[in-house]
């Protein structure tokens, strides 16, 4: 029975039909927050959502007692399980907010789409790396708020005032939002040499410390994908590896088939 479960689990059909699901309910929970639409089909809609939800529950259930403590052991099982236990817990009362949470079913397409998982697992084995471009930013910022509220400090202190509305500023200013018409060219009108601040500042911040972190994006998604490669090469390696101890063997018993057979005709002959 177990056997039969974990088969039908892992069969295309089924990842493809609990996509097509989570796609489906990620549409009806947007129709959800259209009056218009509850309006005039709002309680289909909500048994499609408790209907979905209830097959969600079967599948972590099935998973369950297919892989027993081995689901434990998955991140991504343990992923979908904590969507689905969110799922369950009664948006009322104290925890209306809670209804919010039900799109997180979304995110289940992380887990049932291998391209997906691919880039999340690349964004994760890069968490190490970027925590030294992390603090090589802060020490940027700090540095220039530190500037930043020396200079600019008493002639616009709602931007520059302190050290926090500075490094608010600034990250402002790195986003390229507005930094040019709402910021720098104020401050310029004051100060006409503060583009000699603010040139550098979004050079060194927005070119190159951000592009330091697409590359270490970059440079472990390859990584990831070449060990995943890595892996079905050796599971390649080792299927064939069988397959050829297999047809060893079958040439072994045929062998012996062949002498067995030679044996009785012989002894036929001489009987004869």
């Amino acid at each position: 029975m177990r056997e039969t479960i974990r088969h039908v689990l892992e069969t295309r059909w089924w990842d493809q039909a609990i996509t097509a699901l989570i796609v489906v309910n990620a549409v009806t929970l947007g129709l959800e927050t259209s009056e218009t639409m509850m309006a005039q089909a709002g309680p289909i809609l909500l048994v499609i959502d408790k209907a979905i939800l209830a097959i969600f529950v079967v599948e972590i259930a099935l998973r369950l007692y297919v892989h027993r403590l081995r689901f434990f052991r998955d991140p991504w099982s343990l992923f979908d399980f904590a969507i689905v236990a969110i799922a369950l817990i009664p948006a009322s009362g104290p925890f209306q907010v809670l209804r919010a949470l039900r799109i997180l079913r979304v995110l289940r397409l992380l887990s049932m789409v291998p391209s997906l998982r691919r880039v999340v697992n690349g964004l994760v084995t890069a968490l190490p790396g970027m925590g030294s471009i992390i603090v090589l930013l802060c020490i940027v910022f700090y540095v220039a708020s530190v500037i930043a509220t020396e200079l600019f400090g008493a002639t616009h202190p709602e931007w520059f005032g302190t050290i926090g509305l500075s490094a608010y500023t600034l990250f402002q200013v790195m986003t390229l939002e507005s930094w040019s018409m709402g910021i720098a060219r104020p401050v310029m009108d004051a100060m006409p040499y503060a583009w000699i601040f603010f040139v550098p500042f979004i050079l060194l911040t927005s070119f190159v410390v951000l592009n330091l972190f697409i590359g270490v994006v970059v440079s472990a998604m390859q990584e990831t994908v070449e060990a995943e490669a890595e892996e079905d090469r050796e599971a390649i390696h080792e299927e064939s590896t069988e397959i050829a101890r297999s047809i060893r063997e079958l040439r072994g018993e045929i062998s012996e088939l062949k002498r067995a057979l030679e044996r009785n005709v012989l002894a036929e002959r001489s009987g004869g």
